[in-house]
């Protein structure tokens, strides 16, 4: 029985002592592996604290009691999302009835807006949250690219939040017209204990990272193979390894790998396990920006369903849809979009890619990224937490939990 379903018959798990002080809300995998870090960091300073989430492995590992495995239902689109509403209604009601039962003194809504915001807006239309006369602090962390699409959404979470964390310096700025508060908290790969999951060598494979949303795999991952046996002539002996982050985007790219010839494979390796590249064809995910922050020459490719696509032109106003290009205000990563992604144009890439000029370029676009994402830190995620969960005192310093970001 999928776990939806099963959510009418038997719900979230009680909390493990029957109260909760944390409840986190990661909806994706990286959302799940950036709150994780936050946590661990709030549970070695405070171990008395109880912990909810619903998020994924990350944050069980980290300390957290998973009510649900959130992530496991990620997708991305009007398309798809339109297909799994009934799952995220019955969820969507489940998390509600937790709350209201058992009252944790913090929310911490990861990213996932589509999901988060609207339980921000009911949290307050029903009491719960300080923001609608209750007791429940709601903070954000990873602000909605508000910078990107619906920016009037600001003057609504300004009525549902008591505070907002971002993780890109520029963000703090789109918040200055309302009354919410906002603070750039660092970016989670300039942590010193954060190990990219990718790393530059010339001598490496070609990489490939269609992403972990289902629905986009399964539109991206054929334009990655495309290019690959397009490009065969020039690659030579240089292997092609695919990163994945769980078993069902593995069954996604096995199947779509099971019409090619078993020596021309690509070799499928999970992303916990890293991997060198000499170039990388990637989604225009968070993998996209580590790659660029390892130095790595790349390219994002994107494909979505049309009608998707269609709306976003007209709702989407960036020049770039890679984060590292809109860091850098130009495209150091080069996208290739929708019928733009043929694999004529994406072979011609990767041939470009794998010049000495390409890493040169990738290395310098490298440092100014790790430069824009270590400046002006106004705390790390787990003292933020930490200062809502136990406020000091009037005129007394915030605590810092992590160490200092690299520069």
């Amino acid at each position: 029985m999928p776990a939806t379903e099963a959510l009418a018959t038997t719900g979230f798990p009680a909390p493990a002592g029957g109260s909760c002080d944390l409840l986190v809300v990661a909806g994706e995998h990286s959302g799940d592996q950036h709150a994780a870090t936050a946590v661990r960091d709030l549970l070695a300073s405070r171990p008395d604290l109880r912990v909810c989430a619903l998020g994924g492995p990350a944050l069980g590992e980290a300390g957290a009691q998973v009510l649900f495995d959130l992530p496991s239902l990620s997708v991305v689109g009007l398309v798809e999302v339109l297909r799994h509403y009934g799952r995220f209604r019955r969820l969507f009601a489940e998390t509600l009835r937790w709350i209201e039962t058992y009252r944790p003194r913090v929310i911490c809504l990861v990213d996932y807006p589509g999901f988060n915001l609207r339980l921000a807006r009911a949290l307050r239309e029903r009491g719960l949250s300080r923001r609608g006369g209750g007791d429940i602090r709601v903070l954000g962390y990873i602000s909605p690219q508000i910078w990107a699409w619906k920016r009037q959404r600001r003057f609504r979470m300004q009525e549902w939040l008591d505070e907002i964390g971002t993780i890109f310096p520029f963000e703090v700025e789109c918040y200055k017209d309302t009354h919410l508060p906002a603070f750039f908290l660092g970016h989670p790969f300039t942590d010193p204990r954060f190990r990219l999951q990718v790393h530059f060598d010339p001598d490496g494979p070609l990489l490939l990272l269609p992403g972990s949303r289902r629905a986009a795999v399964r539109r991206i991952f054929p334009a990655l193979l495309g290019a690959v046996r397009r490009a065969r002539g020039f690659l030579g002996d240089r292997p092609v390894r695919v990163l994945y982050p769980d078993r069902p985007i593995r069954e996604i790219l096995e199947a779509a790998l099971a019409r090619m010839p078993r020596d021309t494979r690509p070799e499928l390796v999970p992303v916990g396990e890293g991997s060198p590249a000499a170039a990388a064809l990637t989604s225009s995910g968070t993998m996209s920006l580590q790659c660029a922050l390892a130095g790595i020459p790349g390219a994002i490719v994107y494909r979505a369903h049309p009608l998707t696509f269609a709306v976003g032109r007209r709702l989407v106003k960036i020049p770039y849809l890679g984060i590292a290009n809109l860091l850098l205000d130009r495209p150091a990563y080069p996208e290739y979009l929708q019928g733009a992604a043929g694999a004529a144009e994406l072979a011609d890439e990767v041939a470009r890619l794998l010049t000495p000029e390409a890493g040169r370029e990738a290395e310098s676009d490298a440092a100014a990224l790790r430069r824009i994402l270590s400046t002006n830190r106004y705390l790390d995620p787990g003292g933020w937490l930490l200062s809502h969960l136990d406020p000091p005192a009037a005129g007394s310093p915030v605590t810092e939990l992590g160490p200092r970001p690299h520069s």
